[in-house]
């Protein structure tokens, strides 16, 4: 008789920590609640982003613009990446930072006239230094589109702006020259943007998968650009959710722009704060 009271009481202990453990889960939704209230979050991140790009640059293409993800970090010379958004009811605003100096050496072709041969303009390949400094910049209006116990979607429609310098530093010693050579050109353009972003919750816990996305271009030199993030993150308290994604940022110029075809990839950790 002992035995089986005490089977019987461990099974309802058993059930009423699982439904403590399921209602705990529940109050700590990593989902967003709709309310007629101000809702704020601010998410500093670090993006290891790998970049390959074509530079058009003084009428010619320069492709040693390739930073791996592998070694962002020896790339990466400054920089800082922020997200931060406001919600009152279903409607939002939303606001990203990513400031970034980026360097890397190569070779590239340049027609150089060398002292010894009198003046003559030779084409040579010389070792140089391309340094990429950008600040990208997305600004929407938000609307929540769905939302209920497995899924929050917003729709997203504003405009992603992006001022980029290129600079490359050529050593020219051994053609005669006490100096390198150092030039820059830069760029920026405003593109509008249409989107959505939201969460999926997996499995009615804490956990949950994190997406964007968006698209747009037409804004001055830019064809066409594009952005897609998508991980998983989870809830640790009310006021504190952890992710991890993968993000690709896609910039295709047109004939004259500096960024040609230029992709930024790699993994981004983030930290997002609620209040």
């Amino acid at each position: 008789m002992k035995k089986k009271i005490l089977a019987s009481f461990l099974s309802v202990s058993a059930i009423l920590t699982s439904a403590s453990i399921a209602h705990a889960d529940q109050d700590l939704s990593p989902l967003p609640k709709i309310a007629d209230e101000w809702r704020l979050e601010v998410t500093p991140y670090l993006w290891g982003s790998g970049v390959t790009s074509s530079l058009f640059y003084n009428d010619r293409y320069l492709n040693t613009a390739t930073l791996s993800t592998s070694n962002v970090l020896g790339d990466l010379k400054s920089g800082g990446m922020i997200t931060a958004e406001a919600h009152y009811g279903k409607w939002g605003i939303f606001g990203d930072l990513v400031s970034a100096t980026l360097q890397t050496t190569g070779n590239s072709n340049v027609s150089v006239k060398p002292p010894q041969l009198g003046g003559a303009a030779v084409p040579v390949n010389v070792a140089d230094k391309v340094t990429l400094q950008q600040n990208i910049i997305t600004g929407a209006a938000t609307y929540t589109v769905l939302s209920n116990q497995n899924i929050y979607l917003d729709g997203l429609l504003g405009a992603r702006g992006i001022m980029a310098t290129a600079t490359v530093s050529a050593d020219l010693s051994a053609f005669g020259y006490s100096r390198g050579v150092v030039d820059s050109k830069s760029i920026s353009t405003l593109d509008p943007i249409v989107g959505f972003k939201g969460r999926y919750r997996i499995a009615d816990s804490t956990w949950y998968i994190p997406f964007y996305a968006d698209i747009g271009g037409g804004g001055g030199t830019t064809n066409m650009t594009w952005q897609g993030v998508l991980g998983v993150g989870k809830t640790f308290e009310k006021w504190l959710d952890v992710s991890l994604a993968y993000r690709t940022l896609y910039y295709d110029m047109n004939g004259d722009g500096l960024l040609q075809k230029t992709t930024f990839k790699g993994p981004q950790i983030a930290a997002t704060f609620k209040f």
